[in-house]
């Protein structure tokens, strides 16, 4: 979990209530889902929860509090997702083939997921929102630049090549946002631009 999520009243620890706290964050994604972030109510939701108001301010103090822990389910589902698809690279071939598949399967499932579409409208306004983004995007970058090293056979400085992977990565959660928030073929045409942008620069680091 991310160190700047707002942080919840009680953690949970056994295994009851850490299914009690899913159910809450469950219910909150498809309440958002139906009428956004900004309609939930702390009530509505400890009813679809099924958990009485008392039960919900124990584990989250706020509306605020809820969005952030959503935002931390779906940052350690995408440092899962990157690692797992660079964990194999070998190439700067395959490099390639597994960045342009990523930002494919992150360009769909973001049409697919009203939730991260709302938190991700919402980043820019709230500084743990904007604190958690970099924070992940400088763990992928970190990602990234061990593929790259790897591939040219540790030859080169890690902390020029993060860098230049954290822009990438920086500007693709910017490309993704703009993508989803415009007409499908613009979008695609935005994160078909992005991925030839970054394909030539990580083509030219891959390069020892």
């Amino acid at each position: 979990m991310t160190d700047n999520v707002k942080k919840m009243r009680r953690a949970p620890t056994q295994k009851r209530s850490r299914e009690r706290v899913n159910n809450i964050l469950n219910a909150a994604c498809d309440l958002i889902s139906t009428h956004g972030s900004d309609a939930i109510r702390m009530g509505e939701l400890a009813e679809k929860a099924g958990v009485s108001i008392g039960s919900l301010y124990q584990y989250f103090p706020d509306k605020a509090a809820i969005i952030h822990a959503l935002a931390d389910r779906y940052n350690e589902e995408s440092l899962h997702c990157i690692e797992e698809a660079l964990a194999e690279v070998s190439s700067a071939e395959g490099l390639l083939a597994a960045f342009d598949k990523l930002i494919d399967t992150y360009y769909e499932l973001f049409l697919a997921e009203p939730v991260i579409c709302d938190i991700w409208t919402g980043t820019q306004a709230d500084k743990t929102l904007r604190d958690m983004e970099m924070e992940v995007s400088r763990t992928n970058a970190e990602q990234l630049a061990k593929a790259i090293l790897r591939v040219r056979g540790n030859d080169g400085d890690f902390k020029t090549i993060a860098a230049r992977c954290l822009l990438i990565m920086y500007s693709g959660e910017a490309t993704m946002r703009l993508a989803i928030s415009v007409p499908r073929a613009e979008g695609r045409e935005i994160v078909a631009t992005y991925k030839r942008m970054v394909g030539r620069e990580l083509s030219d680091m891959s390069r020892s």
